[in-house]
């Protein structure tokens, strides 16, 4: 499947999703006075989704392939800040969110891993890349496939009834 938008693209959406979450974590009254670490961890957590979306518009795979790693890179660094939070005791009553903080981290990075290796086995440059022939070609095959599926969903094709045996 083909995004046109990042805002469709699952991992952005739940790096988005973990952003939210840490926000909210960060409301806790165990995060009082504790600025730098509330400041590092939201942006932290931020940065997961912005460099999806930076990557995403820029226009050529090498420019998203190096952005999707900067964003890996962030999901690291928010894993290893609720590791920390982990062992300071004044976070101990936030055990539960932070486990399942690391938990939407770790799916952010393995969603980013996977898209990342399909990029580099991809011989597509990118959109910023593509000739305006190759561009009007990609277009008419994506009205093609649509046209496919309309024609689909408004004709299915049913099976042949079996034909009656001969006596």
């Amino acid at each position: 499947m083909t995004y046109q938008r990042f805002e469709d693209l699952p991992v952005w959406k739940e790096a988005i999703r973990l952003a939210e979450t840490v926000y909210a974590l960060t409301e806790d009254a165990a995060f009082q006075k504790q600025y730098s670490l509330r400041d590092q961890l939201e942006r932290a957590a931020v940065s997961v989704s912005n460099n999806i979306a930076e990557g995403f518009e820029r226009g050529t795979t090498q420019e998203l392939l190096m952005f999707l790693y900067i964003a890996r890179g962030s999901a690291g660094e928010v894993r290893s800040m609720l590791c920390l939070l982990e062992r300071i005791g004044r976070f101990a009553h936030l055990k539960s969110e932070i486990s399942n903080l690391k938990s939407t981290a770790e799916s952010c990075s393995r969603q980013l891993r996977a898209w990342a290796a399909g990029l580099q086995e991809s011989p597509i440059e990118g959109q910023r890349r593509l000739t305006q022939a190759a561009r009007n070609q990609s277009e008419q095959k994506q009205r093609a496939d649509a046209f496919t599926r309309l024609l689909k969903t408004k004709y299915p094709i049913k099976p042949f009834p079996n034909p009656p045996k001969a006596a």
